[in-house]
This record gives C-alpha cells, structure tokens and sequence, in this order.
C-alpha cells in the first residue's frame, strides 16, 4: 500500500509539474505581446518586491510545518492543534510583513508608481497565509493539490484571454494572477476541514509553543531568504538602475531559462525518498551507485538541453516572445551558460546531495556567499552592461557556487565513472553546436528554429548511440518494455 501511495504521488506530481511548465508556455507568448517590454517589466519588478515580504511572512514556516504536522498526522487532536500554532504564527508574521510593507511604500520614492499594483500583489500573501497549503503536503495529498491547481491555471487562462488585450490591461494581468492565487486558498479553507480543525490561537504567549517552533523556523528561513535573494535581487537592481524595458528583457530570459532547466531537474526529485531512507541507513554504496545514475541522467539530459537552448537563443525569443525582446536572447545564452554551473552545483550537490545528509546550515553558508557576491558584481556591472550584466553575475554565482559545494563535499561521496559519464553527451553537445552554425543560413525563422531542433536530437541519439552510453540505452530499454507492455 505505502509504496502504490508513493507511485500514486509521483504520478500527481509529475502531471503538477508538467502543467506548471505548460501553463507559461502558453500564457508568456501572449501576455509579452500584449503588454510590450515596459509593462512586462512592471509587473516584474512589482512582483519582486512583493516577494521580499512574502518571504517575510512565511520564513521558514512551510517547510517546518510540512515536518512537524507530518509527525502528529494520525492523531487528529494533535495535529489540529500543532496546524493552529503555526497558523497562528504565520499570522503574527503576517501582520508585521504588512506593516514593513506599508512603511516601505511611503520612504522609497521609487515605488510611488508602483504602490497600487505591489498592493494588488501583496494580497497574495494573506492570501497564502490563510491558505495554509502546507497541510495538504504534510498530509500528502497531491491529488487535491494537482487537481486544484490545474483548474486555477484554467480558470486563469480564460480570464486572462478575456480581459487582457492591450498594453494599459497590465493591472488586470496582476489581478487575474491574483485570483488565480486566492482561489487557490480559498478551496483550501474548505477542503482542510476533513483533517482537522485550525483555529486562531489569541493567547500567543502561553499556548503556543515558542521553543519548539522558532529555532527550526528561523534556521529554514534564513536559507530561504539567501534563495530568494539570490533569485530576485537581479530584477530589482535592474529596476532601479536601469528601468522597466531592461527588466523586461532580463525577466524574459530568465522565464525561459527557468523553464527549461525545471524541465531538465524536475523528474529526479522522484528519487528523493530512496535517497533519504540510504542516508539514514549510512548505505553508501547504494548512496553511490544512485547517485551516479542521477548524475548520468543530468548529464545526459540536462547538457544538450542547455547548450541546445544556447544555439537557438535567437529564434526562441523572436518565437516566444516578439521582436521586440531581442536583447533578451543574449541574457538567456549567458544564463544557459550558468546553469551549466547549477545543474552539477545546486540541484545535484545541493539539492540532492546536501540536503538529505541535513548540511543545511552548510548549504545556507554557500547560498549567502554568492548571494551577497551577486549583489556587489550587480552594483558595480548593471549600470553599464543591464540585463546581460545581471545574466552575467548570476552565472558567476553558479559556478562559485559548486566550486564551494565540490571542496566542502563529503568525501565518502563518490560518483562512479564521473569521465564515462560526461564524454558521449559533451561530443553530442559538439554536434548540436555544429548542426546549428550550419543551419544558420536559413531565412525563416519558425522553418530554422525547427530544424536546429529536429536535426540537432537526432545527431545527438546518433552520436549516445554509436559511443554505446549505458544510460541511453538502458532507458531506450526500458521505453521498449513499455511499448511492449501496453502494446503500442
């Protein structure tokens, strides 16, 4: 039964996945034309700031009581009363978000402009706190989750279809994100109901636990906050040294460079449960042996994707979004770049490694490293070079970032055949490289576009092919047992 729930689980949450991808798949090309760079860069950098403050509210909350309402989960009087004391805690934090909130919209004159829309933003964030979505998780409930978030994306595209048509309908695009969110919470306060009874705790000081909660809290939060600093600090100082236009053009890239690498990293988290129960075991030659096969598939996958992505820079923005963000495409090949650097660095060593052997203290460090690194490097290079510099510093970062976690590595980590691993994909990256210069010629864009693609996957099977990859051809196997298994 546990492990057909786990299957089941992986199953949402791969269909979750896939929709988040999808969705802005969808909705970017159209909102970049509608709204032009400037208002793209807008909401943005409204959403940046927002972001700050959210992180404030939620410090380390979710993640903690994920954890402690996982532990008491079978027991409904315990459990609605641990969910009440950190439902009441985030609240607390709530309160004083928005009230930095409010005292910083009247000191920074930079947001004047922008007070209205960070407001409508910022309702996200009650919105999340009443939401309280990290009960489902503990509780594991992906279906719900999926379900509900795949009808709020829905719900979202027509309204979104139906009311943004034009540059001055920016407003609008924030309040329909807005709904989509709140909608969100709104079924959860309902929904909840089945597990367990939370309620506002007004004695704060002598029912709620303080010891329990606040060490664990702050210690998750102060890694979160080096995270979100890290991921939002670049949209920000674009906006107040260079402008919206360039935050456009940066926010643009760094959307289809998110998507992809989600893309690349998303189907190892499977593996995350099996590698935690070894880790508790100290099995590390299991350990080794899976941990060489996610590198593999990181390498096999994730590098041609990248470099890939490098090649067709150019035509993937004219297509995704216009013209007019040509500028985007050299951020998002420096970007590319960088991820590189992240794919080995923060989702393997960090994510995958760190994490499960609870170095989150050292994986913090790390993260507040580059993070005040990206934040110096910004200072000094966005007034000069804008959304390239910004593109630029974050791809620094990433490298520094898994130099750190490659010297302070637990040496009883130890990728088998590191070499094997890497040489057939970096020779098929070579030949996507090539296929593309020679594609170059090609007038029409959509027509070159698809052909770098179309040809440069099939060179690149060629190429795992004929260097025998033990990978590849065990997951061309296994596709084949699938094929046979349901007859297609």
């Amino acid at each position: 039964m546990e492990q057909h729930s786990l299957k089941t689980n992986t199953i949402f949450n791969i269909i979750k996945t896939l929709t988040s991808i999808l969705f802005p798949l969808i909705t970017f090309p159209y909102i970049s034309r509608v709204l032009l760079p400037d208002n793209v860069g807008k909401i943005n950098f409204g959403s940046s700031i927002v972001a700050y403050f959210s992180l404030m509210a939620s410090l380390g909350i979710s993640t903690h009581a994920i954890r402690e309402c996982s532990a008491v989960r079978e027991d409904k009087e315990k459990l609605s009363s641990v969910a009440s004391q950190i439902f009441s805690i985030n609240l607390v934090t709530t309160i004083i978000a928005y009230f930095t909130l409010a005292i910083a919209l009247v000191l920074f004159p930079k947001l004047k402009d922008y007070r209205l829309l960070i407001i409508i933003q910022s309702l996200s964030i009650v919105a999340t706190t009443f939401g309280a979505d990290w009960l489902n998780t503990a509780m594991e409930d992906f279906k719900y989750i999926t379900i509900r978030t795949v009808l709020c994306q829905l719900f979202s595209l027509i309204l979104m279809l139906s009311f943004v048509h034009k540059p001055e309908d920016y407003m609008k695009y924030a309040v329909i994100c807005l709904i989509s969110s709140a909608g969100s919470n709104i079924f959860n306060i309902f929904y909840r109901r089945r597990y367990c009874t939370i309620r506002l705790i007004w004695r704060i000081r002598t029912e709620i636990e303080w010891k329990r909660h606040l060490r664990p809290i702050f210690l998750l939060f102060v890694m979160i906050l080096a995270q979100s600093l890290f991921n939002n600090v670049d949209v920000t100082m674009l906006g107040i040294i260079k402008g919206d236009k360039e935050v456009g053009f940066y926010s643009t890239a760094h959307k289809v460079a998110n998507i992809i690498a989600q893309v690349i990293v998303s189907s190892a988290w499977v593996v995350m449960p099996r590698i935690s129960h070894y880790f508790t075991d100290n099995d590390y030659e299991r350990i080794n042996g899976l941990l060489s096969k996610i590198f593999g598939f990181f390498a096999l996958i994730g590098l041609p994707c990248i470099i890939g992505t490098v090649c067709v820079s150019k035509e993937l923005i004219q297509i995704i979004a216009g013209s007019e963000y040509a500028p985007s495409s050299i951020a998002l090949r420096i970007l590319m770049i960088g991820y590189i650097f992240d794919l080995f660095g923060n989702s393997f060593l960090g994510n995958i490694v760190c994490l499960p052997l609870k170095q989150e203290k050292k994986y913090m460090y790390i993260w507040l490293t580059t993070s005040v690194l990206n934040i110096i490097l910004n200072f000094f290079l966005i007034p000069m070079y804008g959304a390239a510099a910004a593109a630029f510093t974050t791809a620094l970062s990433y490298c520094i970032s898994l130099i750190l976690l490659i010297v302070t590595n637990d040496r009883r980590i130890r990728i088998n055949k590191l070499y094997k691993a890497l040489l057939s994909p970096i020779y098929g990256c070579i030949m996507i490289v090539v296929v593309c210069c020679l594609l170059n010629f090609i007038p029409n864009v959509a027509i070159k576009f698809a052909l770098k693609i179309l040809i440069s996957v099939l060179v690149y099977i060629a190429v795992q092919f004929i260097m025998k990859n033990q990978l590849f051809i065990e997951i061309v196997g296994d596709f084949k047992s699938v094929k046979r298994r349901f007859h297609l």
